[in-house]
């Protein structure tokens, strides 16, 4: 039987210096649980385009079609500012996810309870916090048709669709639930049905998909109530399932309910393989922080965590994801900070390569 594959994109900024955190990872695994990986190494975004003129090679788009998982740090930065908007390097990203057709994006909300004081809410409002958002990721009004800035009598236009299909809406919608049937059962499902068609055409698509999970409590909102309820109580939360648009906007409120972008992870999810196992990327909410980039400033954290996501859902490793995220858990708790971590007087920030060691000690302690 042949080993997993993984394709590791590095991107622009930070990226390359988190993601050699998560090769660390990957080779302990394998050093110390003969849990060997097949691992390949690519260009996307910025540094696509510098080297192909491009932001994602159709080799490395291929490439990403046959491996069981692809790990991406982040893409973009200033100086590709003045590229056009069919170049830039958030292009490779959103090819990736159009062509992979990975439709569900898993957003977790995690607040460790070393962190708890780092959240700009009151630390009995995010103490314990473990929420998920499932975000539709290959349509809306990022995808919809028409769009663009056309000339209107004087003046320019910019225009945007949304736009979904009922089978759009039920894919997502069925991976939400069998998410939530997996935790606490209880689903919370946004848009804005009581001004967008969209939102009235997704709330009676869920309603539908809901009857054949019965067992999951379904709720409705709308998605700025319940960007509210986010700030105001978010544990009342457990699933939210969501669009496209407000699934960005309102995962990355959620993000900072735990402290740090630079502590959480992502995974975008497809249809299944002929393994079985959905086509997937895994990537951090955080962006490529070019201000940062090679000073050992970056925290490795999001993107070890999302390498601990592909344990759980690409490579049925769950027992291995727990063991990745505890020793994650155990070096916070330990006091250990990178400089987006740093609160206290008197606490040394570690860099980015002394995150990743503390992270593999930890591992070592496990065993």
């Amino acid at each position: 039987m042949s080993n997993p594959s993984i394709l590791i994109l590095p991107g622009d900024g930070i990226g390359p210096e988190v993601m050699a955190e998560v090769r660390k990872v990957i080779g302990w695994y394998g050093d110390k649980r003969d849990i060997q990986f097949d691992v390949s190494e690519d260009l996307v975004g910025g540094a696509a385009y510098d080297a192909h003129g491009t932001p994602l090679h159709d080799d490395t788009m291929a490439k990403a079609q046959e491996v069981d998982a692809v790990l991406l740090g982040a893409v973009g930065g200033p100086k590709y500012d003045v590229l056009d908007f069919s170049v830039k390097p958030e292009r490779g990203l959103l090819r990736l996810r159009k062509e992979m057709d990975l439709y569900a994006n898993l957003r977790p909300a995690q607040c460790f309870d070393a962190l708890a004081d780092f959240s700009s809410l009151k630390k009995d409002v995010v103490a314990g916090l473990d929420i998920m958002i499932v975000r539709e990721l290959t349509s809306g009004i990022y995808f919809g048709e028409p769009r663009g800035i056309i000339e209107e009598g004087n003046e320019r236009v910019g225009i945007n669709t949304q736009r979904y299909t009922e089978s759009e809406i039920d894919r997502v919608a069925r991976s939400a639930f069998e998410l939530a049937m997996k935790r606490d059962k209880k689903l919370c499902s946004m848009e804005k049905a009581n001004v967008m068609e969209s939102g009235i055409l997704w709330r009676e698509v869920v309603t539908e998909v809901g009857k054949d999970y019965p067992e999951v409590e379904l709720s409705h909102m709308y998605a700025d109530a319940g960007a509210m309820q986010l700030c105001r109580w978010p544990k009342q939360f457990d699933v939210i399932v969501t669009d496209n648009l407000f699934g960005d906007l309102l995962s990355d409120a959620a993000a900072m309910l735990t402290g740090s972008l630079g502590m959480l992870p992502s995974a975008s999810l497809g249809k299944p393989m002929a393994n079985g196992r959905p086509k997937a990327l895994y990537e951090p909410v955080h962006g490529s922080a070019p201000d940062i980039a090679g000073q050992g400033k970056a925290n490795p954290i999001a993107c070890i965590l999302s390498f601990a996501m592909a344990l759980r859902y690409s490579f049925d490793m769950g027992a291995e994801a727990d063991r990745l995220e505890a020793a994650v858990e155990k070096v916070l708790a330990d006091g250990v900070r990178t400089a987006d971590l740093l609160g206290e007087e008197g606490v040394d920030p570690v860099s980015t390569s002394e995150m990743g060691d503390a992270i593999v000690a930890a591992l070592d302690a496990s065993l």
